[in-house]
């Protein structure tokens, strides 16, 4: 990862970096398709940039199978 690269990306910037519509990640969010939960900075939410990645290299897993798949790595 470039030094300069964002750690954390907004929905617009997360939606945009996976090819979808900003409407479609809030609802693959809201309907536990997506599996990283963002963080929350005051009302804004943010997804790692990080978790982004290994989740798609995990094969994109629905929420449950992701937050599963992480208690295993701990």
């Amino acid at each position: 990862m470039r030094s300069d690269a964002p750690l954390a990306l907004s929905a617009a910037d997360s939606a945009k970096w996976f090819g979808v519509s900003e409407r479609h990640w809030w609802s693959m969010h809201s309907t536990g398709r997506l599996g990283p939960l963002p963080v929350a900075f005051g009302r804004a939410k943010r997804w790692r940039a990080d978790e982004l990645r290994r989740w798609l290299e995990a094969g994109a897993p629905c929420r449950d199978k992701w937050l599963a798949m992480q208690g295993d790595m701990e």
